[in-house]
């Protein structure tokens, strides 16, 4: 019997998205599965098709699986983390401010001007406003909303608030600790010009969402994802584009903050419906 097509949702948050899908596409069709994908211009639209059956698969943000995991089991069915990169597991976020702030500790930012990324950024946005809230201290929030509906993909909005910090704008800003580096690599920061004065706990970022149970071909398409070896030049330039060595086993156990992140400030109700006054994607 042959293995059934899977068709595959990813959110085109940048060109690139195309190139490496393309090249995966070239990749497992060569190894027996007949796999295509379709793009997106929100996550929103993704989830809704992956748990009304539309698609087989979806290249989810963390906040995606959340609404995906909401909403099939608001409609008596169930999805699973078939697999997610190596980079996306045990990742932190940072509040950062000027090397000369005076401030030492997050408990000081009270009452302080604080940046963050887009609206629907879990690593610039949900998860460190959450992080602060939990230790008792309210801020006057700045948020830079680029992208949205991007689920903080595009880092646009993160960027523009670690420019706001080094402008003198705001007393510290909020982004993802990979990203923190990557703006002083970049320039975006000057090289130690900032200091980190708060970190989150733990958590993790994407993952491949499917529907349960998974046909033949959604399993042929886990295990080849997890058998694309670094080594093989066919596919490392698409790896390198994608930001990974290595796929690994989905798994759901870092997403605890962000599920208390959604649910404190009324992002996705328990049944997975919209329910933030001011997103729209």
């Amino acid at each position: 019997m042959p293995v059934p097509a899977v068709l595959m949702g990813a959110v085109a948050y940048d060109p690139k998205v195309v190139t490496i899908w393309e090249g995966f596409r070239a990749w497992l069709r060569g190894r027996g599965l007949d796999f295509d994908f379709v793009l997106y211009s929100h996550y929103e639209r993704q989830v809704e098709d992956l748990v009304a059956g539309r698609i087989d698969a979806a290249w989810n943000s963390p906040l995606a699986w959340l609404r995906a995991e909401r909403l099939a089991a608001a409609t008596g069915t169930a999805v699973h983390a078939l697999t997610m990169r190596d980079t996306d597991q045990d990742l932190t976020s940072v509040v950062v401010v000027r090397a000369d702030s005076p401030v030492r500790q997050v408990e000081e930012l009270a009452g302080k001007r604080v940046a963050v990324g887009a609206v629907d950024s879990p690593q610039a946005t949900l998860i460190p406003l959450e992080h602060l809230a939990r230790a008792g201290v309210e801020v006057d929030v700045r948020r830079f909303d680029v992208g949205v509906g991007l689920h903080g993909d595009h880092v646009g909005g993160e960027r523009d608030a670690a420019r706001a910090l080094v402008a003198g704008e705001v007393d510290a800003a909020c982004m993802i600790d990979a990203n923190h580096l990557a703006f002083v690599r970049e320039g975006t920061l000057p090289p130690e010009g900032t200091r980190i004065v708060g970190q989150t706990a733990r958590y993790d970022h994407c993952n491949m969402t499917v529907r349960v149970p998974e046909s033949a071909g959604v399993q042929l398409f886990g295990t080849l994802l997890l058998g694309m070896s670094y080594a093989d030049p066919q596919v490392r330039p698409l790896l390198d584009l994608e930001g990974l060595t290595a796929w690994k086993d989905g798994r759901t156990i870092g997403y605890t903050l962000l599920a208390r992140a959604v649910d404190v400030g009324g992002f996705y109700s328990p049944d997975g419906r919209v329910t933030a006054t001011d997103y729209r994607p």
